[in-house]
């Protein structure tokens, strides 16, 4: 799978062997944006791809080069994504035929290579294929390269499920994807 980028990326699903590497690139990446000044607890959270994976599905952007030589090993990890139904622990805003997107993170060298958009088009892939009819995600108010990245698949704003946390404003979004088959 290449992307227009030149870049060659598989997607698939995590490993435990990559659970580490996947929680440190997600921390980075909120880092790297100052999505996490002054919040550590949910950078534990963010570590805890273990416990992610137990209670939802961890997906992966890996490098296709090194993937060939080593596959499953966490060097190659570029990018990773979880998703989940409404009756997960880590839904947040979704309801019965719903697939919800929680911690989008690309590596911080990686960005601007099109690894957020093909996790994000496995993510509709997956939604599609489970006879969803909707993604819904929710996402700082601060995030705008998100957001931008969200409303290029055709994703809407939600406000009728916006929250907060304590000052911080999350807005929710989603993509109709049509009725169950």
């Amino acid at each position: 799978m290449t992307s227009h980028t030149g870049l060659d990326l598989v997607l698939r699903r995590a490993v435990a062997a990559e659970y580490a590497a996947i929680g440190e690139l997600t921390v980075a990446a909120y880092h790297a944006d100052g999505f996490l000044v002054g919040d550590e607890g949910y950078a534990a959270t963010l570590r805890d791809v273990a416990g992610r994976d137990r209670e939802a599905e961890v997906y992966v952007a890996v490098d296709g080069a090194a993937e060939a030589i080593q596959p499953d090993e966490s060097g190659a990890v570029l990018g990773a994504v979880t998703v989940c139904s409404a009756d997960s622990s880590y839904a947040e805003l979704a309801c019965q035929g719903e697939l919800e997107v929680r911690m989008l993170a690309v590596a911080p060298e990686a960005r601007g290579r099109g690894v957020g958009g093909r996790l994000m088009g496995q993510v509709v892939s997956l939604a599609r294929a489970r006879g969803m009819t909707r993604i819904v995600l929710c996402s700082q108010d601060r995030m705008r390269t998100a957001h931008r990245l969200y409303e290029r698949f055709g994703f809407t704003r939600l406000p009728a499920r916006d929250w907060s946390i304590g000052e911080m404003r999350l807005l929710s979004f989603s993509l109709e994807l049509g009725e169950r088959a």
